[in-house]
């Protein structure tokens, strides 16, 4: 068993305690965004750094609710 620590750009996103480690240029779903394993690290024997490229959030802009539609 592993503590795993999932980083992106040196934030750690997810800590997991872990049986199996994910590969290299595997795809992984953390927090609902879809990303990449980059590289992997061992600090100590049961402690791992795992980076992660995420996909980046997109936030829509903001809605007039004046121009809809009244009923």
């Amino acid at each position: 068993m592993y503590f795993v620590y999932f980083m992106e750009n040196k934030n750690v996103v997810l800590s997991q305690f872990r049986k199996e480690l994910p590969n290299v240029d595997e795809e992984v779903r953390i927090k609902g965004r879809k990303g990449k394993v980059l590289s992997i690290s061992h600090v100590d024997e049961r402690h791992i750094n795992i980076h992660v490229n995420l996909e980046k959030v997109v936030k829509k802009g903001f809605v007039d609710l004046s121009k809809k539609k009244k009923k």
